[in-house]
């Protein structure tokens, strides 16, 4: 469905930016490894490669917050394959204080993390989409969350020293806006802007709170990190071309 289809991957070294690697090769597409860490991400390159058994995957150092780095990303592909299909903007860039409670939240780390996350998608959107409008085609799939949807549910956090993060839930649903401008702004340029908001993807939380998040979920617990695979080959293909502007919700089983 996506044969040759050269796919750059934000945050590609990460838990779900490895599984959308594997999903991308599985699906004869070029997965691109986009990181800013230059060690983690040749280390996953090659961990996933050997595992794979494919030559289809690359890795380059991408800052998401720099012109001049997401720019060198750019020419280094288009130079290397001659073309881009698609961005998938799924890197997570945050301080050192990023997390804290409500009330511990300070104003210039707020701003710093907004800045840093939502301000990366904004560039990086910004420049691949110059390339894709030359281009005269071009995909940008954003990684939202179902807390860019619906109110947090803060119950799901006691007895743990979890917390949901204001700048989380400003990020996530200012995320799904933004899809809808740059879906509509680009009308007519062959561009197609869309959203995924996953529910809450295992990652080995502390029991408390995987068993409230199963219950609030009405007993179907949290989604698996390959459980996105499927959303997101369905909208690089071109199956989904009169997908536009919208945010795919993958379903977790909560109540609003």
């Amino acid at each position: 469905m996506i044969k040759d289809h050269v796919v750059v991957i934000t945050g590609g070294a990460g838990l779900i930016g490895k599984e959308f690697v594997k999903a991308v090769v599985a699906n004869n597409g070029i997965a691109i490894i986009a990181d800013i860490n230059e060690q983690i991400g040749n280390s996953v390159k090659e961990q996933l490669s050997q595992e794979l058994q494919t030559n289809a995957i690359d890795f380059m150092k991408v800052d998401i917050t720099s012109k001049e780095s997401l720019n060198t990303a750019i020419e280094y592909l288009h130079n290397t394959y001659g073309k881009i299909d698609a961005l998938v903007n799924n890197a997570y860039p945050r301080n050192k204080n990023y997390g804290k409670h409500f009330f511990e939240v300070e104003y210039a780390d707020f701003c710093e993390n907004l800045n840093l996350n939502l301000g990366g998608y904004f560039l990086a959107s910004q420049q691949f989409a110059l390339y894709f409008q030359k281009q005269g085609f071009g995909n940008i799939i954003n990684i939202s969350s179902i807390y860019g949807v619906i109110a947090p549910k803060f119950e799901v956090y006691d007895n743990t020293p979890m917390s949901m993060p204001v700048e989380y839930a400003a990020i996530k649903s200012a995320l799904l806006m933004l899809t809808q401008y740059m879906a509509k702004y680009f009308k007519g340029m062959n561009i197609r802007v869309n959203a995924i908001s996953p529910g809450g993807i295992f990652d080995h939380q502390p029991e408390p709170f995987l068993e409230s998040y199963k219950k609030q979920c009405l007993n179907k617990g949290m989604l698996d990190k390959s459980d996105l695979q499927g959303t997101l080959i369905y909208l690089l293909s071109d199956m989904s071309r009169y997908v536009n502007g919208q945010n795919i919700i993958v379903d977790d089983g909560f109540s609003i």
